[in-house]
């Protein structure tokens, strides 16, 4: 009986979830502009195409972070207190764990008292994570978390009340416009403790012809990325998306730091969703992401803003980018 209650449950959650992905998506291509939410793009091909960005040599964002967990662990652990108390150490959009992983090995190598939690959106990533680290880490105590931000951190929340160290890596901050950016940030402090802690990467203002090929590369993996949202929709609810007769498109403002990507409406169509139909114009925009670019001094203006003392810049040999090191006050 606890077996059937619990495929109940599963069932249940799915099927909300669905009908939350549909719900957002009509909503956003009847708006005006149309919008597309950069969270769904992450199915289990756009999980393949996203690792495949990560490894482009335009990306120059990964390595940078990358550069930073493998030759500075011990600097981010000393600086988030690592081994002061036992700790929950949670990543919000953990991904595949590459970068963080390396804290990981350093944190069980030199003791540390702590669990880890990855959230994910994407249930596969989680299920493949959690399969990963137990082989490579085998001593390490993880707690695998799928769905939103907040809830899962609610999640965490209940299932132990020790301090929480929050990794939000990869400039995962640049995926909001910087309202929403500094919201964000005011709802997770809410959602934490004095003492707790954030390591947050932020992906610096630089060459501009730097930070737009790193979204508009030659091979076309980014355009295939956000491309994929399209068959998506197409394999989930039911639609009609031609992908051949949309683009990619992708800009880049050096003064504000939002590098914006979009899809291009390559002739006037009508798409079938469902049960609803959806009109494109030609060369109709619909915008799907912004990677906002900031300066050090405007990553510790949004902690002193938004409830945190910002208490350290960790960043990589060429400066391009930083972890930032945050405390609850």
């Amino acid at each position: 009986m606890d077996q059937n209650i619990n495929m109940e449950t599963i069932s249940c959650a799915d099927c909300e979830t669905h009908q939350k992905f549909e719900k957002e998506i009509i909503y956003g291509l009847k708006d005006d502009p149309k919008h597309l939410f950069s969270k769904y793009f992450y199915d289990q091909k756009g999980d393949v195409l996203f690792q495949q960005i990560m490894n482009m040599p335009e990306y120059y964002l990964t390595g940078c972070e990358m550069e930073i967990f493998k030759r500075k662990s011990h600097e981010l652990a000393e600086a988030f207190k690592a081994f002061d108390a036992s700790f929950d150490l949670v990543e919000l959009g953990a991904g595949d764990a590459t970068k963080s992983s390396h804290l990981l090995k350093y944190l069980v190598s030199q003791n540390a008292d702590f669990t880890y939690m990855p959230i994910d959106i994407s249930g596969n990533i989680i299920s493949v994570l959690q399969e990963r680290l137990s082989k490579e880490i085998p001593d390490l105590d993880l707690v695998g978390l799928n769905g939103e931000y907040f809830e899962m951190l609610d999640k965490a929340n209940d299932l132990s009340s020790r301090r929480k160290v929050i990794l939000f890596l990869g400039g995962n901050i640049g995926n909001m416009e910087v309202k929403e950016a500094h919201n964000f940030c005011d709802e997770l402090r809410k959602k934490l403790n004095p003492g707790d802690m954030l390591l947050i990467g932020f992906d610096l203002k630089k060459d501009p012809d730097t930070i737009l090929s790193a979204y508009n590369d030659e091979a076309g993996i980014t355009a295939a990325f956000n491309l994929n949202l399209l068959e998506r929709i197409n394999h989930e609810l039911d639609a009609n998306f031609d992908i051949s007769k949309f683009k990619h498109y992708q800009t880049y403002d050096p003064l504000s730091g939002a590098c914006r990507s979009y899809i291009i409406s390559l002739e006037k169509q009508r798409v079938k969703i469902g049960n609803e139909l959806i009109d494109f114009k030609e060369n109709e925009a619909v915008y799907m992401e912004i990677s906002q670019k900031y300066a050090p001094e405007e990553a510790d203006a949004m902690a002193l803003k938004n409830g945190f003392k910002p208490l350290k810049h960790i960043a990589d040999s060429k400066e391009w980018f930083i972890d930032a090191i945050w405390k609850v006050v």
